[in-house]
């Protein structure tokens, strides 16, 4: 295509007028979304200089002020939050008409950014993910494995994977149950062979125990008292280990007794190197959740990616089927 005589030559890297606007926009409702400049940055991976000058340029363009500033908030004007109404209404329809057009391309694509928790993530998230992204060739994958809970929405995670009681950090986020996370107090047989088994959980003071400690704070066996109730047992330990699989290990080296996850010991459970006691008192499960950003419309990869570990998480964390 030819440029006319008299039409100005765009400049290089400069944006359509139009699409400055929706830049500004898009920036505007994630300054609000997530309450300040600076986590918009972080979210947006701008700067928060970028960040201010672009909500200042459409503080212009509108010629009226949308934020009242202070040293430590933002807070919206009357004309800022009867503008952020109709901007979530527009956004939304967009988001809708994409939803729809994603929806009726047979092919996956576009980018997913999912955290999870570091050894559950490698042996249970993280294959069901990988086998999703083998099906579809355009889905991009960007994994990230960590222990600590991740601020979703600050650090732009499309996906978080988590366990246990969802907190007040869920704020602002859709969350879905994908399964239960059992654990086994587990030893190896040469340790029970010299130690003797435990009948019951007032047993377990008299035996070596392998404690799982991080941040200096110890994971306390939950398992169910003389009356049934599931406590927190304060066992005395001489090992900490801050690794589940390095707590395994000692377990199968006849160490100690274990609290292991049944997916972490399912494969020495099954070879005979440990084996689970106390079978009959079922201790604490706790809840694996998907977490993602409320939005109106959920994209198809997000989606296909949900469902793919809400059918198939499951037997990946039991021992049994």
């Amino acid at each position: 295509m030819r440029n006319e005589p008299n039409s100005p030559m765009p400049l290089a890297g400069a944006q359509p007028e139009h699409q400055e606007r929706l830049d500004g926009v898009t920036v505007f409702v994630e300054v609000v979304r997530l309450g300040g400049f600076a986590r918009a940055a972080a979210h947006l991976g701008l700067t928060r200089s970028a960040v201010g000058k672009a909500v200042a340029r459409l503080e212009a363009r509108l010629a009226t002020r949308l934020f009242h500033r202070t040293t430590r908030v933002q807070s919206l004007t009357d004309d800022g939050q009867i503008y952020h109404e109709h901007c979530l209404r527009a956004l939304a329809e967009l988001q809708a008409a994409e939803a729809q057009m994603e929806s009726g391309r047979r092919e996956v694509a576009g980018r997913l950014r999912v955290s999870m928790p570091v050894l559950f993530g490698r042996l249970c998230v993280a294959p069901i993910l990988l086998n999703l992204a083998q099906q579809h060739p355009t889905l991009e994958l960007h994994l990230s494995f960590s222990d600590r809970p991740v601020d979703v929405l600050a650090e732009g995670f499309d996906l978080a994977i988590r366990s246990g009681v969802l907190g007040a950090d869920s704020e602002g986020l859709r969350a879905r149950k994908l399964g239960v996370q059992r654990k086994l107090v587990c030893a190896s047989p040469a340790y029970l062979a010299a130690h003797g088994q435990p009948l019951n959980t007032a047993d377990l003071a008299a035996h070596s125990t392998l404690l799982y400690r991080r941040a200096d704070r110890i994971d306390f066996w939950q398992l169910p008292d003389a009356t049934g109730r599931i406590v927190e047992m304060p066992l005395a330990s001489r090992l900490h280990l801050d690794d589940l699989q390095a707590i395994a290990d000692a377990a199968a080296a006849g160490l100690g007794l274990a609290w292991l996850p049944e997916w972490l010991a399912r494969d020495r459970l099954s070879s005979g190197a440990l084996v689970a006691v106390l079978e009959d008192q079922a201790g604490a499960a706790m809840d694996i959740h998907a977490l993602w950003p409320a939005a109106p419309h959920m994209p198809l990869r997000l989606r296909l990616a949900v469902d793919a570990l809400m059918e198939q998480l499951p037997a990946r964390v039991a021992v049994r089927g």
